[in-house]
C-alpha cells in the first residue's frame, strides 16, 4: 500500500542518535554510524523524529510500504516499560491518531498491562483504565471551551488600538521574496492561529515588524516554504526574527521551517521564540 513514511538522507545523517529516543515504536536504529529505518511495519509516518534531527536529514515521504500495525508495535513497546509506553501514547495523542490510540489501549487491556497516566502540554490527561478515559487529542483538533470571567453587567468600552500591520500580503505562500519591505526588517514569523489566541499580538509582537504567517500542520508545501524563507534571508539584511507559535506539538513546525531556512541561507540571524498557550497567554520565550 502507498502511505506516508519517513526517509533518511544518509549524506546528511551524522549518526548523532538524537532521533532514536523520539521513535518509541522502534522503527529507527543506529547501524554503521547512521540512523536507519529498520522496519516499515513499525514506522507510523507521523514524523516525531523530524524536529530532533539537527541536520534536517529526516523527511516524510509517500511511497509503497508495508501497512503500519499498531498492535505489533505495542508488543515491542510494552517490553520496554512504562516510560516508553507513555511516550508512545502521547505521540499518538499529539497527532490526533484516535484509532491508533484506541488500538494501543486495547492491546494494553488485553494483556493486563497498566496504562500509565499520560498527557501533553495543553491536553487532557487519560485516566487509569481504557473504559474510563476519553481520547485526548492535540488541542489543534480537540474541541474545547475557554471560560472568560466577566463581571455581571460589564459595560466597559472596548479599548481602541490601531493595527500594527506594515505590509500585504502576509501569508508565506503569497509573499514575494524580492519585496522591498524585507530589507533591513525585523521579521515576525507566526503560526496563523497565534493572532486569534493572543490578545496582545499587534501591540506586543507585531509592532515595527514585517509579518509572515503559515500553518505547519495544514499547509502542504513545507519544502517550498523553507526555500522561500531561505530566499528572503539570503537576499535581504534581516535584523532579527521572532518565531511565534501555539503550545500544541504540531505548531512547533514553525520553528523547524525557520531553522531549516536559516541553514539553507547560511545566515546567522538572532531568533526569539514565543510560545502561546491555548487560553491566550505567553507561556515562554526562549533563544
Amino acid at each position: 500500500m502507498k502511505r506516508k513514511i519517513i526517509r533518511i538522507d544518509e549524506e546528511k545523517c551524522t549518526g548523532c542518535g538524537q532521533c532514536i529516543p523520539d521513535c518509541p515504536e522502534g522503527a529507527l536504529q543506529l547501524i554503521d554510524g547512521k540512523a536507519r529505518l529498520v522496519s516499515d511495519l513499525f514506522c507510523d509516518g507521523l514524523g516525531a523524529c523530524l524536529g530532533t534531527c539537527p541536520e534536517g536529514a529526516i523527511s516524510v515521504i509517500e511511497r509503497e510500504a508495508e501497512p503500519y500495525n499498531e498492535k505489533t508495535v505495542m508488543e515491542n513497546i510494552a517490553r520496554q516499560g512504562e516510560p516508553v509506553i507513555r511516550a508512545h501514547l502521547e505521540h499518538l495523542i499529539s497527532h490526533g491518531e484516535k484509532d491508533l490510540y484506541n488500538l494501543a489501549i486495547e492491546y494494553l487491556d488485553e494483556n493486563h498491562i497498566d496504562i500509565p497516566r499520560h498527557s501533553i502540554k495543553g491536553c487532557f490527561p487519560a485516566s487509569a483504565r481504557s473504559g474510563q478515559h476519553p481520547f485526548a487529542r492535540c488541542p489543534g483538533s480537540l474541541a474545547r471551551s475557554i471560560a472568560r470571567d466577566r463581571p455581571t453587567g460589564d459595560q466597559r468600552a472596548p479599548v481602541e488600538r490601531g493595527s500594527e500591520l506594515r505590509q500585504w500580503p502576509i501569508q508565506l505562500k503569497l509573499l514575494n521574496p524580492a519585496a522591498p519591505y524585507f530589507e533591513n526588517a525585523d521579521l515576525l514569523i507566526s503560526a496563523d492561529c497565534v493572532p486569534f489566541a493572543y490578545a496582545g499580538f499587534h501591540q506586543e509582537l507585531l509592532r515595527d515588524k514585517i509579518l509572515i504567517i503559515f500553518c505547519p500542520k495544514l499547509d502542504t508545501d513545507i519544502d517550498g516554504y523553507i526555500a522561500k524563507l531561505a530566499d528572503i534571508f539570503s537576499h535581504h539584511a534581516t535584523h532579527s526574527i521572532t518565531v511565534a507559535h501555539m503550545e500544541v506539538p504540531c505548531c512547533g513546525g514553525v520553528e523547524y521551517v525557520v531553522d531549516r531556512a536559516l541553514e539553507q541561507s547560511g545566515k546567522q540571524i538572532p531568533v526569539r521564540e514565543v510560545t502561546i498557550t491555548i487560553d491566550g497567554q505567553i507561556a515562554e520565550t526562549s533563544r
